[in-house]
């Protein structure tokens, strides 16, 4: 009898024993779904600050009301979100509500978040509550000029705007592309650039990804109508232009969409890249017969340019400053020089602005994370980057789109001043009146 209790228990140890392993490596796997699904939502891009603990908050987000601090979201219970129930995380994500009941604004882009099914806010809670190391410091508080500091008014803003819906999938599509649309409206929050926004800073949904300024850069049109037109997108090109920022077809990332596919997109899985680019690109037609940037490949490239005294003699100043800074790198006919990027038939040439030309020759392309192009900000005047940035255009690119030295210094001073703030004052002055006027009407109804 003592013998068949002692194997009792010993087998009822080993049983618990078991049943434990097993519920720590269904653990260990959905903290790691957890972190995957972070990475493909960004997370960290926002929410960690230059010097900074990941996910330890304080990254500055401009926007066009002034700047808003990402909060910390380790699992500190004194500066983070340690204390957030999964109710709360969810909230968080997809309504835009702390665990207090205030408002987060929409730079955090809970709009397409909301979008994530229940598994995956699991999974992320699991992760931001055990696989990140709490960070018991808070962040710089944000501040915006009123009345955007009262953030219960954003409660109203998504009574408007907020689509809280869950993404259903589409039944008459494949699993490919509706893993795509799931990862494209949902966790990569594309539409959070690439949509034009109205006046109270929502997205125009009947615009979807047709493409916009976001002050400074531009963010394309990544409609299928317009990547399967000219400069032309595959899905190959596209799945391997968000895995390395670069394709086949001459284009080269930069701005803040060379820091997504950096921190995110070349994380993630090429599986999940194929999904986007199948949902991005429903249909291929059109496709060129060959490939017209081999050349990109070249190890070497010939200096191609006209350098004859006449032709020196009669160049612009967009030319002189071109050739001075830039073909020692891009060539003179903008070929491209030693491997390094050609600029002749480049996408960016193509937009319907100079904005993100202007650009790169005014921040450069991370010059000191990953020694990249320089930029010129400090050895350029803003007429001198219009010019350059003409003659690329027009010159090398063929474009007929032009900037002046007026948007350049716009450019500069970080985009142009929103007048949401000037319009939400005037709204508050006139509702004041209103209710003035309101009540001594009512005043003078009673004593008459």
């Amino acid at each position: 009898m003592v013998k068949y209790w002692r194997l009792l228990l010993t087998t009822a140890s080993l049983l618990s024993a078991s049943v434990a392993q097993v519920h720590a490596a269904d653990q260990d796997a959905l903290i790691k779904r957890g972190e995957y699904l972070a990475i493909a939502g960004d997370c960290g891009a926002c929410h960690t600050a230059a010097g900074k603990a990941p996910f330890s908050g304080g990254y500055a987000i401009d926007s066009p009301l002034g700047t808003i601090y990402s909060t910390n979201i380790t699992p500190s219970t004194t500066a983070g979100i340690g204390n957030y129930t999964e109710a709360q995380f969810a909230a968080a994500l997809r309504e835009g509500k702390r665990g207090d009941g205030s408002q987060l604004y929409p730079a955090m882009p809970y709009t397409a978040y909301a979008k994530v099914s229940d598994d995956d806010i699991s999974a992320l809670y699991a992760y931001f509550m055990h696989g990140v190391e709490p960070v018991d410091e808070k962040p710089q508080e944000t501040k915006l000029p009123f009345p955007f500091n009262l953030r219960f008014s954003m409660a109203a803003w998504n009574l408007l705007f907020l689509d809280d819906e869950v993404y259903t999938p589409d039944s008459s599509q494949s699993d490919q592309w509706n893993r795509g649309a799931y990862l494209v409206q949902g966790l990569t929050h594309c539409s959070t650039c690439h949509t034009p926004r109205n006046f109270l800073m929502a997205e125009k949904s009947d615009q979807n990804l047709e493409g916009t300024s976001l002050g400074t850069w531009f963010a394309p049109d990544i409609t299928a109508d317009t990547l399967q037109g000219s400069p032309y997108w595959s899905r190959d090109m596209l799945a391997n232009y968000l895995a390395t920022g670069h394709a086949s077809n001459g284009a080269t990332a930069a701005g803040p969409m060379l820091e997504a596919i950096d921190k995110s997109f070349s994380r993630m899985k090429h599986e999940d890249l194929q999904a986007i680019a199948h949902y991005l690109l429903p249909e291929e037609d059109n496709a060129p017969a060959t490939d017209t940037h081999e050349h990109h490949h070249q190890a070497l490239t010939k200096v191609v340019g006209d350098d004859t005294p006449l032709a020196l003699a009669n160049q612009s100043e967009g030319e002189r400053l071109y050739r001075n800074n830039c073909a020692s790198c891009h060539n003179l006919s903008g070929r491209g020089l030693n491997g390094l990027p050609p600029l002749q038939d480049h996408p960016v040439l193509k937009k319907p602005n100079a904005d993100n030309v202007a650009m790169v020759i005014l921040e450069g392309v991370w010059p000191e994370e990953h020694q990249g192009m320089l930029g010129f900000a400090d050895e350029m005047t803003d007429q001198q980057i219009a010019d350059v940035t003409n003659y690329v255009m027009a010159d090398i690119g063929g474009s007929d789109v032009q900037i002046t030295t007026e948007r350049v210094k716009t450019l500069r001073a970080g985009g142009e001043t929103s007048p949401l703030l000037m319009l939400a004052r005037i709204g508050m002055v006139a509702g004041g009146i209103i209710v003035v006027l309101l009540l001594l009407w009512l005043r003078r109804r009673r004593k008459a």
